[in-house]
């Protein structure tokens, strides 16, 4: 079993009959949901989960899990997901893939936000090992990236994985990939990127998460927890 999988794991324990769920995207995510619907198989775990993209929506039902749609709620008890980037203060970086809006929401509508990642994805400041992908407007790209260069910033849009064209998010956005000045706090970065017109959201999650699960050589410790 490796670490993807036990961090996973273990995040499931925390979910209790009757809850809502929110469920991540990715290969830890995918664990996650695998553990969910064993439970709900076996140990008649009682869950109703809603999903942070359409490629977990998909695995979620696969497996027999009951998925709702977010808009069907204003609140879930508990959301599981991952980050590419985690400070000592639990600011997360998130969305390197192309589902930034959804997993903001349900962070924000979870009652407690867990997050699983492996010992790698500890950084001191958030944009140490990835640039910050940020989605904008196809109609305002160009002045939001002038409004972003003018507080720093650094980057393009982001091209598709075949380099013949643009990613476009499944919310129709742009994506520009941007590096900032290291002086610039991620509070305030968040705040300015928050601020910027054109901007649909970004992947700086600050003050969001509520807990963070480490997995490292099969063992899972609570490394931040408010």
């Amino acid at each position: 079993m490796n670490d993807k999988q036990v961090v996973a794991i273990h995040a499931a324990n925390y979910v209790k009959n009757g809850m809502l769920v929110g469920l991540g995207t990715g290969s830890t995510a995918n664990y996650f949901i695998e553990e969910l619907a064993r439970r709900q198989l076996e140990e008649n775990l009682n869950v109703t989960t809603i999903a942070s993209s359409t490629v977990s929506m998909i695995k979620a039902q696969s497996l027999g899990l009951n998925v709702i749609a977010l808009n069907q709620v204003s609140e879930i008890d508990l959301y599981v997901d991952g980050a590419d980037e985690i400070t000592p203060d639990m600011t997360l970086l998130k969305g390197r893939g192309y589902d930034l809006v959804l997993e903001k929401l349900l962070a924000k509508a979870a009652k407690q936000f867990l997050v699983v990642a492996d010992k790698s994805k500890l950084v001191e400041r958030i944009g140490t090992n990835f640039v910050i992908p940020i989605e904008v407007m196809p109609m305002a790209w160009k002045t939001a990236k002038r409004s972003l260069e003018a507080i720093g910033g650094v980057g393009d849009l982001r091209q598709n994985v075949a380099k013949d064209g643009l990613t476009v998010t499944s919310h129709g956005s742009l994506v520009l990939d941007m590096s900032f000045d290291k002086s610039i706090s991620e509070a305030q970065l968040n705040q300015l990127i928050n601020n910027t017109p054109g901007v649909v959201e970004h992947g700086i999650f600050c003050g969001l998460a509520s807990g963070i699960l480490i997995a490292e050589n099969g063992n899972v410790t609570e490394e931040y927890w408010k």
